[in-house]
């Protein structure tokens, strides 16, 4: 398993990304991302609505790493969906955190119940990604929580293609579809939420995998996502446990662990329907 996936406009991204989402602002997000950072994670993933942007960025900082050693990504948020208004959602997070470009930037949501016409509403605050990417403001831009029907409109009319979507994905919640359209495309597939928020423990057939492969349930599951050539993000406040997420580079499944994992599929999400969400 390569240590890197490669997006479409030759832009590589470290194929296990540290998540922030739920981590407050201030020492409980810097600590953790120092952490993640010490422990060999280069690619840290947030949002404008994670509202902890500042403490991302005095993380990288504080790190000693250099900025073109960390692939930094976040997001704009539905209520800055449009031209002007992403332009200036983007300006604001680049300024919070202290960046003078950023790795990725990406579309929250399709905002489906959000907008009357979200179609025409993505291509707009498509239009201001693209314009930011044809600046050299951001290295790779793409979607979050986009399903094949919504890239579909998208995909047609972008003058530059989406690199990457975000989407919850983890055993309960393959995302097969996405992960059929995207691959067709070229586009990079990142997990979130592949711990099923949790809920990863409450399976035995994981726990058997593990104790099979002397691994945690973590490192089983984040292993079956890289395996699907998906890139996870995985997140913990928990220096030992954020260790143990990034080990899993030495070991591999066997085909029958990924037969008993597809038992799961029909457990479905625990995060938000993209079609369904209102915010």
């Amino acid at each position: 398993m390569n240590e890197t996936f490669t997006l479409t406009n030759g832009v590589m991204i470290p194929a296990i990304g540290f998540g922030t989402w739920q981590i407050p602002d201030g020492d409980p997000v810097e600590h953790a991302v120092l952490s993640a950072l010490r422990t060999g994670y280069r690619a840290i993933d947030t949002a404008a609505i994670y509202g902890n942007e500042t403490g991302v960025g005095a993380a990288i900082r504080a790190s000693g790493i250099p900025r073109k050693d960390i692939f930094l990504t976040t997001k704009v948020w539905n209520d800055d969906q449009g031209y002007e208004s992403t332009l200036n959602a983007f300006d604001a997070s680049q300024k919070k955190l202290g960046v003078n470009y950023l790795d990725l930037y990406l579309i929250h949501w399709p905002a489906v119940g959000r907008f009357f016409d979200y179609k025409a509403k993505n291509l707009e605050t498509w239009r201001a990604m693209e314009r930011l990417y044809k600046d050299g403001k951001v290295r790779a831009i793409g979607v979050c929580n986009f399903l094949p029907h919504h890239l579909e409109p998208l995909w047609e009319q972008a003058e530059i293609k989406p690199m990457v979507d975000q989407v919850e994905l983890h055993p309960g919640n393959p995302a097969d579809d996405v992960l059929t359209w995207c691959g067709a495309k070229g586009i990079l597939v990142q997990a979130w939420s592949p711990m099923m928020r949790g809920h990863v423990f409450d399976y035995p057939v994981l726990a058997e995998i593990a104790a099979k492969h002397g691994r945690t349930i973590p490192q089983i599951v984040l292993r079956w996502v890289l395996e699907k050539n998906v890139n996870p993000l995985t997140k913990s406040v928990t220096p030992s446990r954020i260790a143990d997420n990034f080990d899993v580079f030495s070991f591999r499944l066997d085909p029958e662990d990924h037969e008993k994992i597809k038992t799961l599929a029909s457990v479905g999400r625990f995060g938000s329907d993209p079609d369904q969400a209102k915010f």
